[in-house]
């Protein structure tokens, strides 16, 4: 498997992740763009672990970038799936998972063009 569709489904999933970031600043929401930006994100986790099983990244002695990039994507997966259940009761643990979830996705994005340029 090629890096080409792990690429293209975390531009698409980071750049509607800066689009509704640009809502939630100015209190829009928009629920269809979130669960798209949901099924990009885990599709993009999906093939990146796919990608990672077929190029035996993990047999390589010391830790691959792309081991790196797709525990940020599953953490920014997981951070932005259990923000709902902590925003409306406790709104500055909500804000703290948002940030977190937005700081890793692009981590992870930023660490995968890493390790597909030098790779």
């Amino acid at each position: 498997m090629t890096k080409l569709p792990v690429g293209l489904l975390l531009t698409a999933a980071v750049s509607l992740g800066v689009t509704l970031g640009w809502f939630y600043l100015h209190n829009v929401r928009k629920p269809m763009l979130i669960g798209l930006h949901l099924l990009l994100g885990a599709g993009a986790l999906e093939s990146l672990a796919v990608l990672l099983h077929s190029s035996h990244a993990a047999d390589a002695p010391g830790v691959s970038p792309g081991i790196v990039a797709a525990s940020l994507v599953a953490w920014s997966l997981f951070s932005g799936l259990i923000r709902p259940l902590f925003a409306e009761a406790r709104p500055k643990q909500g804000n703290a998972l948002l940030v977190t979830h937005a700081a890793a996705g692009l981590t992870g994005f930023l660490v995968f063009l890493f390790w597909t340029v030098h790779k």
